[in-house]
């Protein structure tokens, strides 16, 4: 191997490694806001307005029934955060080291079950909670990945934003505040950015 293909092997490695260590940082912190939200209105965010509360805050506001119901016919808020809690569930069980946890993943359980009792909303929320903090965590110790579990990673905080936003769109009771409203806030606190 000749000087300048080592130099350019060097490079790449530590090209990789550092773009890996800055998602260790950037994702978790990206899935934070989504899941938690940025109570504060003085905080800068990166994706909501500032002020909102976040994807669980957000279910919290909402009943099993309205939860199991949609004005459009198409899937219910249950359904989607079911989805949502699968698909971080199975991205737990590969970071936890099973192989390949998908190779055998029904996707479609999720949109059948559209309906929730008040039991089960309350499990579904819990359930929801628990593999997003656990997927938060291993966000920050990944390291390592090909392309594609790469792309996997990155791509399940676009994912559940995604599904946040249609949430947002079924149920009014779930939306966080405005751009008008954050702008508000923002005037009125003393710690601008």
């Amino acid at each position: 191997m000749t000087l300048r293909r080592v130099e350019a092997f060097v490079h790449r490695t530590s090209s990789r490694r550092r773009i890996m260590s800055d998602l260790a940082t950037v994702l978790p912190a990206l899935l934070s806001e989504l899941v938690h939200g940025s109570p504060d209105p003085s905080v800068g965010t990166f994706m909501l307005n500032r002020g909102d509360l976040g994807l669980l805050h957000a279910l919290e506001q909402i009943s099993a029934q309205t939860a199991s119901t949609t004005p459009t016919g198409g899937a219910t808020i249950a359904a989607h955060v079911d989805h949502v809690r699968y698909g971080l569930e199975l991205l737990n069980r590969w970071a936890g080291g099973e192989a390949s946890p998908w190779k055998n993943a029904d996707w479609t359980a999720s949109w059948r079950k559209q309906a929730v009792t008040d039991g089960e909303w309350r499990r579904l929320r819990d359930d929801l909670r628990r593999e997003s903090e656990a997927w938060q965590g291993n966000l920050a110790t990944l390291a390592n990945l090909d392309d594609t579990a790469a792309k996997w990673v990155a791509g399940s905080v676009a994912h559940l934003a995604y599904h946040l936003g249609a949430i947002r769109q079924i149920d009014r009771a779930t939306r966080g505040p405005t751009a008008d409203e954050e702008r508000a806030a923002s005037v009125a606190s003393p710690h601008r950015d």
